[in-house]
């Protein structure tokens, strides 16, 4: 299997952790591939373009013109060190995550998030003084709220679980977040107070969903709803892997056994990837599955 094979596959049947990365990387090396591009051709971009097309603008008036900038602005990424911070919090405290709760509910936290912190991005840039002047050209782009929403999420549901830090030690995640949110707090006067709001919108949205969650309501359960009919509606026929074989003429034993041998290895295959997801697969199955389902799509 070639790595573009690999990534294909492993991003149609991974956890949506999986996706999400690979959805946030992606968006980031086609974004700079056009930019790198267009400067070898005198191209000006310093001019709006991609990233201004994408980023969430303060100003209502200007959300208006591009209305999918609130979902579009949580995947971009411009800078390399803030897609790999963002991605390496977004790993480690997803893995923590799903360790706890499923998948839908990640992904929940993720999206909800990022729309959280976009809201308190734009209400604070709109109703507070303090930011009148630079109202017009304030925008907004990156993962960080929807990250810190899973980062204090988890450490909302277990407080006490423990992480190796390097030069530190053992470290219980709730002082993790604890420091992360005051840290935000204390940096709004920086240079990217915008990005700050933010980040307290989804730390706002990750406490608010688990302490919720916890005496039995569940603010996000319309949008795993909202999932599942997505999913019920568009999905994909790889989804639906079954196995199954044309009639054959064949009679020979050997091939019969080894025929039913190969069914047989397919389905504990799928049986677990029902029980573990798609990651937990080795590489030698992942191949098996790959192999099949190419097989099943040559023409006859």
């Amino acid at each position: 299997m070639s790595i573009t094979d690999e990534l294909k596959y492993t991003f149609k049947n991974g956890s949506y952790l999986t996706r999400l990365i690979y959805l946030n990387l992606g968006v980031f090396v086609v974004v700079r591939v056009i930019y790198a591009l267009l400067w070898l051709v005198s191209f000006d971009t310093s001019t709006p373009f991609i990233k201004e097309w994408l980023s969430l603008p303060a100003e209502f008036p200007q959300l208006i013109t591009k209305p999918w900038s609130v979902m579009t602005y949580m995947f971009l990424h411009f800078d390399f060190l803030h897609i790999l911070f963002n991605m390496l919090w977004l790993f480690w405290f997803g893995r923590i995550f799903l360790e706890y709760l499923d998948e839908k509910k990640l992904l929940s936290v993720y999206i909800l998030g990022g729309l959280t912190g976009a809201l308190f991005f734009m209400l604070s840039y709109n109703f507070l003084p303090i930011f009148s002047d630079v109202l017009p050209f304030a925008q907004l782009m990156g993962a960080s709220a929807g990250v810190v929403a899973i980062v204090i999420a988890s450490a909302v549901y277990a407080p006490n679980h423990t992480i190796n830090l390097l030069f530190i030690g053992q470290i219980k995640i709730k002082y993790i977040a604890l420091i992360s949110v005051l840290l935000y707090v204390i940096q709004i006067q920086s240079s990217n107070p915008g990005g700050h709001l933010a980040h307290l919108g989804g730390a706002f949205w990750g406490y608010l969903y688990i302490s919720r969650l916890q005496k039995g309501q569940d603010l996000a359960g319309w949008f795993e709803r909202f999932i599942d009919s997505v999913k019920k509606s568009y999905k994909t026929r790889g989804s639906k892997l079954k196995v199954s074989h044309k009639k054959s003429s064949n009679k020979d034993y050997a091939y019969n056994a080894m025929k039913n041998q190969k069914e047989a290895q397919i389905n504990q295959i799928l049986d677990k990837i029902g029980k573990s997801g798609y990651d937990s697969l080795t590489k030698e199955e992942k191949a098996i599955l790959f192999k099949m389902d190419r097989d099943k799509k040559r023409p006859n």
